[in-house]
């Protein structure tokens, strides 16, 4: 699934477990809510939680967000592995066995973290369903105590990226206690009170609001802020008018037509790893002839959709990966070898092309619309589809349109782009909406894939990048940017790429 949108699914008795919540852990929090109100954080975030809270979706990225769970390693902003719960660790085997150091840390509800505690978290989000989205492209991982703090996880493939997976929060170690009765799916689990993070998460009220306390035993100090006030919010009006009210300290993902009304220094933009492109059908319909490819491409005008659409917004394409994969730019190679565009004429005597994208991201309709106009000036004749995006990826999927524009995490779940090269563009890919089978791609692809040095492999992703391109089997149209909303006075939040941090133990009100 792309991270455009959050996933909606998850077990029923996680679910059952933790919906409707108020429930007050005050015991685990290491210090409750000792501090004044005057320097508790106040947040408004877009995405209420989907499944309750569950460590296993794309709630998850919630609990990263707020400083709530940790794994055993993070991300830095260029998706390098840096040291988390696990201080060092190193492969063998030919990169199928990682054996994980941890550091001296407890749980918040006081338990220290063992090696034991570690393989269980391990085990428990191995056997989940769904499977969190990180392991859908991995082999089958175990996992070993091999002493009191000595860990080893292996893959029954080699895999140069576990560190990277291992820092995805659907990954987060957790306490013994956070598992309740059952095995495997019908495990239930509770977050709240039983991670590592500097805030401890204390009570949800549904999908409106929830509570964080500060973690006074967090292995890494404690968090500036003695907590944090949580309310959710889908609608970004509503959350610009927080901030712009002083009812909030941060408002997530502000919306570009919000911008403006917002004080300048209160706008905060990412560069992000989120790039969207149009996809061409090169299986089916018009667009098998790579000719015709070339004259779409051609037609684009970029800079009049950030003009226009995204108010300045978001940065001119540089490839697949745009500003927020920051080893990118020097480390591009140039495109070669492309079709020559077919002739107007040619273009004219083409059959109508479906362009469709999804109302899930507010500004997609209208950079169809403006894509629409820039293609009949080429001489194409197009018919727009746009729906919800539950609706279409189906029909995406199998090739039912021409082209599909879509925004695409290029990060996805390991922090390394060659996830999404694999899934999106290679013969087997499992999400590949051009339909593109190119040998060529395929093979610098799974050179990328083979690659264990980070330096190495980042050059082969480009490469790769490269052989994808000069198909023009997917055109990147701009670059998105993040606009959060930071009051005046608050200092320390994470503007990440990535979208994995935002409130840290540094965050605080001055």
């Amino acid at each position: 699934m792309p991270q455009i949108r959050r996933a909606r699914r998850a077990t029923v008795t996680t679910a059952a477990v933790l919906t409707g919540w108020a429930l007050t852990l005050t015991a685990c929090s290491g210090g409750g809510s000792s501090g004044s109100a005057g320097d508790r954080l106040r947040i408004s975030m877009a995405f209420p939680p989907a499944q309750a809270m569950s460590p296993y979706g794309d709630d998850a990225v919630t609990l990263s967000r707020l400083s709530v769970i940790e794994g055993l390693t993070k991300l830095d902003a260029s998706g390098v592995p840096k040291p988390a719960l696990a201080t060092s660790w190193k492969s063998s085997d030919g990169d199928r066995t990682w054996t994980f150091q941890l550091r001296k840390a407890r749980f918040q509800d006081g338990r220290k973290l063992t090696a034991d505690a570690v393989v269980r978290s391990i085990e428990e989000a191995t056997g989940a369903s769904p499977q969190p989205r990180v392991l859908s492209d991995a082999g089958k991982l175990t996992a070993k105590a091999e002493g009191p703090r000595t860990v080893a996880v292996t893959s029954s493939e080699p895999d140069a990226l576990l560190p990277q997976r291992l820092a995805n929060p659907s990954l987060a170690v957790l306490s013994p206690k956070a598992y309740g009765k059952g095995e495997g799916k019908d495990t239930k689990v509770t977050v709240a009170g039983h991670a590592t993070g500097p805030f401890t998460l204390t009570k949800v009220n549904g999908t409106v609001s929830a509570t964080l306390e500060r973690n006074d035993d967090y292995w890494g100090g404690r968090a500036k802020a003695s907590g944090v006030d949580v309310k959710f919010s889908a609608n970004g009006t509503t959350r610009a008018n927080a901030l712009r009210s002083g009812s909030t300290d941060i408002a997530e993902y502000v919306p570009v037509s919000q911008a403006s009304v917002l004080k300048k220094e209160q706008v905060r933009e990412v560069p992000t790893a989120r790039t969207n492109s149009l996809y061409m059908n090169t299986e089916h319909g018009p667009f098998r002839d790579a000719r015709l490819r070339a004259a779409a491409r051609a037609a684009i005008d970029s800079p009049a959709l950030i003009k226009s659409v995204y108010e300045g917004y978001a940065d001119k394409p540089q490839g697949l990966l745009g500003p927020g994969v920051k080893w990118a730019a020097g480390k591009r190679v140039p495109v070669r070898d492309r079709a020559k565009p077919a002739s107007e004429a040619q273009v004219k005597k083409a059959p109508t092309i479906t362009l469709a994208t999804y109302t899930n991201r507010p500004e997609l309709p209208e950079v169809v619309t403006a894509l629409q106009q820039q293609f009949e000036k080429a001489g194409f004749k197009v018919k727009q589809v746009v729906r919800d995006y539950a609706r279409m990826e189906a029909d995406a999927l199998a090739g039912k349109y021409d082209i599909f524009v879509q925004a695409r995490n290029t990060l996805l779940d390991t922090g390394d782009p060659v996830s999404y090269l694999e899934s999106d563009f290679t013969c087997k890919g499992s999400f590949n909406m051009s339909q593109l089978c190119d040998k060529d791609v395929d093979e610098a692809v799974g050179k990328a894939a083979a690659t264990e040095d980070t330096a190495a492999r980042q050059r082969a992703e480009m490469k790769a990048e490269a052989e994808i391109l000069r198909t023009d089997a997917v055109v990147p149209l701009l670059h998105e940017r993040f606009i959060q909303g930071v009051a005046d006075g608050v200092e320390g939040v994470s503007l990440d790429p990535m979208e994995r941090t935002l409130v840290t133990a540094d965050t605080h009100r001055e």
